[in-house]
């Protein structure tokens, strides 16, 4: 199976001593970053829906970044991410095996860099899926990924041998990804709370617990969806009246 997940918007840019791979989409990362370094600051702003200060903090990571950086300027993708998604993944944690099987089987939807395998090497950046970036291809960078995101998921999932696609990423991020060109089944976890005998998604659980899936399909090395049923991290367990096909969901009591 392959899985993907979405980005974060934190970074964690602690040094690592770890071997990195180069970008699938590295010169689409170049040609959208040039775009955005033209921008105001107040464009930024209302591109991201950010402040002053996260603005030109944004100006400057565009303004800095290279075709050609060092290694000093890069850490790899799973690592510098570091949302409620990779609280869940806990990437720095796994083994190296576990690293070698998720680089072959774990990608990461980007807004500037498309798709990432978890060791390519990323600069510091903030590009959101849904940003309406106006390009050569469009208004958005829907418009600009188009069909990229999808051929290449068929391409990786062919390389690996399987025609199943776990996704745990968000709406947001996953909206880039075109069905119709898509060949693989898609299967969707959903993570609930309940509280009171009334299942409900709540949105920081759900992100960190999308994320564990992650992790789990890793460590368990799962090449079959029937396996997806055994998660159980963080107290969650598998909902049979609530699931559907591809769509399996997972429940615990709600915690405030």
């Amino acid at each position: 199976m392959l899985v993907v997940i979405s980005p974060a918007k934190r970074l964690d840019w602690a040094e690592r001593d770890m071997a990195t791979t180069e970008p699938a989409f590295r010169d689409d990362a170049i040609r959208l970053a040039r775009t955005a370094r033209n921008l105001t600051l107040g464009d930024l702003q209302k591109l991201m829906d950010i402040s002053p200060d996260l603005a030109r903090l944004n100006r400057d990571r565009f303004r800095d970044f290279s075709g050609a950086p060092d290694a000093e300027a890069t850490r790899p993708a799973a690592l510098a991410f570091a949302g409620d998604t990779y609280q869940g993944l806990e990437a720095a944690s796994l083994e190296r095996d576990e690293l070698g099987w998720a680089q072959d089987h774990l990608r990461i939807l980007s807004g500037l860099y498309g798709l990432l395998r978890p060791l390519d090497a990323i600069q510091p950046y903030r590009l959101e899926m849904g940003s309406r970036l106006k390009t050569r291809r469009g208004g958005s960078l829907y418009d600009y990924w188009r069909d990229d995101l999808s051929k290449a998921l068929n391409e990786q999932a062919e390389a690996v041998g399987t025609g199943i696609l776990v996704n745990c990423a968000s709406q947001e991020y996953f909206g880039a990804v075109a069905r119709k060109t898509l060949k693989l089944r898609v299967i969707t976890p959903v993570f609930m709370e309940d509280k009171g005998g009334t299942p409900r998604i709540v949105s920081f659980f759900a992100k960190k617990a999308r994320g564990a899936m992650a992790r789990f399909i890793v460590q368990k090395r799962l090449t079959d969806p029937s396996g997806l049923t055994d998660f159980d991290s963080g107290g969650y367990a598998y909902a049979t009246d609530l699931s559907e096909p591809d769509r399996p969901v997972f429940l615990r009591p709600y915690t405030a």
